[in-house]
């Protein structure tokens, strides 16, 4: 069990929003702004100092000391308030009637979940039935249920279990059984070598563990073609260097006999995946072994140590295998058991179809077909006993729901998306991620294992269940410190909130009345981050033929509604000219329409808040034009740090920590004939909303790419305060500017207006506000010098996403408000475009490819700065000084002050920290190693000590 909570952990969904967060939401938006602060932390479960808490946590890993746990209190989302606080809070709202919460784009229910744990009444809708059907065990089954249905559902759930044990037994094969348990199988892909007629395993590595455990090929050169065994046999071995190389890259294959060793291009290795082609080979099983030792006092311990061994001939059912499919698949046709709906065509993932996936049933491998086929069977001859036997109650049904939901935690695990992850030593879900990447290799789990396979898949929702009915009510009793667990005491004290769980789209709520909603709290879509119905299809095909026995009303459709969905796909569009910015617009008119119905639905003194987490100014733009156009202005926003980090000093990847709450409110229509106000008036204070809270938000600690976010809280507020606006004067575009727009005004067959105004121009003014701010603060504000545009880019983009990657269109704007052309000035010269996302190039790259430009930095002092670390790195230290001298630089205030802001932002090496970086972030290191050594050596009497170094210090000690 890991320390998500319940919610995150009964079934997939993406993107959740935190319990807390989500409680922090609901509770500000219905409580005044007087409202007492510490009891609102309280009520969260914050009954501590997390910050301190997350330092202590840093300062264990950095320093392998243990500290046991730092927070002092429970997890704050184990925490229920009582029935005293949660009169309290009816009362400090100033409401007569119980406060109705409304989240149009529910998901995986985090919001209607914790409206109700503060006991609200909610509201939840969501277009796709299979979060639907989430919100409702997530819910309302253990609310108004309790640990009745938890018990309806171990009772299903045995006879489930016994009965696929005696379905599926023969097909995985315990051959060492009691003393050895075989729990995982490892799968190659594989092809046919056009050149040599061999049988190639693909796999990019053949890693099995982080200790150099491993595997190497033994291929059967002497064989003339596969039918005569010209194959792969495996050996485990221990030693990395002794692994063989991997056989794919990039889509490319490489055959692996010694005798033709020639690369298969990716269009043949596509080509007979498409034609049926491609087959799998086991190449590795995982077992753990029974280990008896004795202790001190003579008593015998039992352990079990994994391993790995290679395929026996033993371990090949594939003809036993056969025979079952071939006998039993045609009746389980007839009776739809089996997913056989074709992946669509229209998809912004074509992965699976490039790769020989055509329907769903080919995302999992002949066995896994047939152990999830034959769980259908028993699942479906049990529902139709009860039946049969009038034993089909409203809780029994809700027990067949989560024992819908327990397959679909196998399936997750056991599909051919699924990997092995080796240096955890552990199976990795099919939705690591949010896409169908194909892979290569994969792994599968032993079904039938005790505690392991459907035992633990039955197991873990068990589990849920008694900790969703621990979360939502008052009247279960927490024992122990591992997480509620207990019985219902004085149940029928407890009167559940009222809820309301609806599967349609959120722009069209019928079922509820005017002005009838308190509150909305949302989560909105993505934009194009996620495509929710796309994913959601892979456990929609087998929730219809278990769950939709139960609950048909969910599951009518074919596949999942993509057509009504608010996210911005540009697959819905393919085929047409600029699909991109049609899949914007599809998405902006989408989420005016839900906003619209909220204004509808929402009463005049209400508050609708969002949470919102995206890099791409796009987003923002499209999510708030939604806004302003559905009759809404923001009054108010917050960035809430809310995601996972690590340390703020480790340049991996430019992600976003914070989710941005926008307070929004209905705005009083305008009168047809107003006069709009201009866009030259609003702009100031735009910009000065802005720098007055970027302080406020840097000393929270917000930073990075967070810090840019959090500043469009406040450009919106007084963006969407002021709107309509015009421009008094028409737009000035640059040329790249045009170029960029050409499509756009080709596409919508009209000219662009020059005096529109989108919320992306106070996007852009606050995107300006905080590029100044964080100048300043890099440089210290000791020297008036400007930074030159081009070295102001590489500056800000280290320091604003952290990382030397990030997307492109994000690198567009930050170029915009440095003022450089990203594809003239910086692509090509500082970095390279690597499809939609942007690569920084250290000192060496540019030395190699030939860009590092004038050692003098007259076309700006990045490139001097570049010049003097790759002499130091590739020479000496004295001969980076010497050519700094040569170029009149020593003493030259502009190269200082690039100097400075470059030692801030690069990540500092190892031996300054002691966190080791890979790849484009360690190449930067490298060069920020040699500056400072450089500034130590030739400018410490001007530039002291880069502050990120001190921080270091300071987190150490703390």
């Amino acid at each position: 069990m890991t320390p998500f909570p319940a919610p995150n952990r009964l079934h997939v969904w993406w993107a959740r929003r935190p319990l807390v967060a989500s409680r922090a939401a609901i509770l500000a938006s219905v409580l005044p702004a007087d409202a007492d602060r510490k009891k609102f932390m309280h009520v969260l479960g914050i009954h501590g100092d997390p910050v301190e808490a997350q330092r202590k946590m840093a300062q264990a890993k950095r320093s392998g000391i243990r500290v046991d746990d730092p927070y002092r209190y429970r997890r704050a989302f184990t925490y229920l308030p009582g029935a005293s606080e949660v009169a309290a809070l009816r009362g400090a709202t100033g409401r007569d009637a119980v406060p109705v919460v409304l989240d149009p784009t529910a998901g995986g229910g985090s919001i209607p979940f914790e409206a109700v744990r503060l006991g609200f009444n909610a509201k939840a809708n969501d277009l796709n039935p299979v979060a639907s059907l989430i919100e409702r065990a997530t819910i309302q089954w253990p609310l108004h249920f309790g640990l009745r249905v938890g018990e309806e559902y171990q009772q299903l759930a045995d006879r489930f279990r016994e009965r696929v044990q005696e379905t599926l037994a023969p097909y995985f094969p315990q051959i060492d059984a009691p003393e050895r348990i075989d729990t995982t199988y490892l799968w190659a892909r594989t092809i046919t070598c056009p050149y040599c007629a061999g049988v190639v395993p693909l796999s990019p590595n053949w890693r099995l563990g982080p200790e150099g455990t491993g595997v190497r090929l033994k291929p059967n050169a002497k064989a003339k073609n596969a039918a005569q065994g010209r194959a792969c046999s495996f050996e485990i071995v221990s030693k990395a260097k002794d692994h063989s190389e991997g056989t794919v890259s990039g889509g490319d294959a490489t055959c692996p006999f010694p005798d033709c060793g020639r690369v298969v291009d990716g269009d043949e290795v596509k080509r007979q995946a498409q034609a049926g082609q491609m087959g799998e080979q086991l190449y590795t099983i995982v077992f753990k072994k029974r280990i008896v030792t004795k202790t001190k006092t003579g008593k015998l311990r039992e352990k079990w140590e994994r391993g790995y061994r290679a395929p026996r001939p033993e371990d090949d059912v594939s003809e036993l295998l056969q025979a079952a499919l071939a006998e039993r698949l045609p009746e389980w046709e007839a009776l739809d058991f089996v997913p056989s709906e074709v992946y669509p065509e229209v998809t912004n993932d074509q992965r699976p179809h490039h790769y020989g996936m055509p329907r769903w049933r080919d995302f999992f491998s002949a066995r896994q077909l047939l152990g999830h086929c034959a769980a259908v069977e028993v699942y479906r001859e049990l529902l139709a006993e009860d039946e049969r036997d009038r034993k089909l109650t409203d809780i029994r049904r809700a027990a067949y729901g989560y024992l819908a939901l327990s397959l679909d935690k196998l399936r997750d695990y056991n599909s051919r998306m699924a990997r092995w992850h080796s240096k955890r030593e552990v199976m990795v879900n099919t939705f690591d991620r949010h896409d169908f990447a194909f892979k290569w290799s994969y792994a599968e789990m032993a079904p039938l294992i005790v505690g392991l396979g459907f035992d633990w898949a039955l197991e873990q929702t068990g589990k849920c269940i008694k900790e969703l009915v621990a979360l939502l009510r008052p009247d279960a009793e927490s024992t122990g410190t591992g997480g509620p667990q207990g019985e219902l005491l004085a149940a029928a004290s407890f009167t559940p909130p009222k809820t309301e769980v609806t599967c349609r789209s959120g722009a069209d709520l019928p079922h509820l009345g005017d002005a009838s909603v308190d509150v909305v709290v949302m989560d909105p879509p993505y934009y194009d981050n996620v495509m929710y119905a796309e994913l959601s299809d892979f456990f929609y095909v087998w929730l219809k033929r278990t769950a939709g026995l139960v609950y048909p009303e969910l599951f009518t459709r074919i596949l999942t509604d993509k057509d009504q969905e608010a996210v911005a796909n540009p697959a819905r569009h393919a085929g047409r000219k600029g699909a991109k910015q049609l899949a914007t617009q599809d998405y902006r008119d989408r989420m005016a329409a839900i906003f619209a119905e909220c204004r509808r639905v929402l009463k005049p003194n209400g508050v609708m808040t969002l949470m919102f987490t995206h890099k791409a100014t796009g987003a923002w733009d499209a999510l708030t034009t939604g806004l302003v156009q559905a009759g809404f202005s923001i009054s108010a926003s917050w960035p809430i740090n809310t995601e996972a980090e690590g340390s703020l000093h480790i340049k991996n990847k430019a992600a976003a920590n914070s989710t941005i709450f926008l307070v929004c409110r209905p705005r009083p229509a305008v009168a047809e004939d107003a006069e709009p106000e201009f866009w030259e008036d609003v702009e100031p204070l735009v910009a000065r909303a802005v720098r007055k809270r970027v302080a406020e938000f840097q000393k929270a600690g917000i930073r990075g790419v967070d810090l840019y976010l959090a500043a469009f809280g406040p450009a919106l507020e007084e963006f969407s305060t002021h709107w309509p606006l015009r421009r008094g004067t028409a737009r000035v575009e640059s040329p790249s500017t045009r170029r960029r727009r050409a499509p756009q005004t080709e596409l919508l067959e009209q000219a662009v207006d020059p005096y529109a105004v989108t919320p992306e121009d106070a996007l852009d003014a606050a995107r300006r506000e905080v590029k100044q701010w964080r100048l300043e603060q890099l440089t210290h504000l000791k020297s008036k010098v400007e930074l030159d545009a081009t070295t102001s880019f590489f500056v800000l983009a280290w320091d604003a996403f952290g990382a030397p990657h990030f997307p492109y269109d994000e690198a567009l704007r930050l170029a915009r408000a440095v003022g450089v052309d990203l594809d003239s000035q910086i692509i090509g010269r500082l970095a390279k475009k690597n499809g939609d996302s942007v690569e920084l190039w250290d000192s060496e790259m540019r030395a190699a490819k030939g860009t590092l430009g004038s050692p003098e930095g007259s076309q700006g002092m990045i490139d001097a700065i570049h010049h003097a670390a790759h002499a130091a790195r590739t020479r000496t230290l004295q001969h980076g000084r010497d050519l700094l001298e040569k170029a009149g630089l020593l003493k030259d205030a502009g190269f200082s002050t690039a100097l400075e802001a470059a030692l801030e932002v690069l990540p500092p090496s190892r031996s300054f920290t002691g966190v080791e970086l890979d790849g484009l972030a360690a190449a930067a290191s490298n060069d920020f190693e040699a500056l400072e050594n450089l500034r130590r050596l030739a400018f410490a009497d001007r530039l002291g000590e880069p502050q990120q170094l001190a921080l270091w210090r300071e987190e150490t000690k703390a």
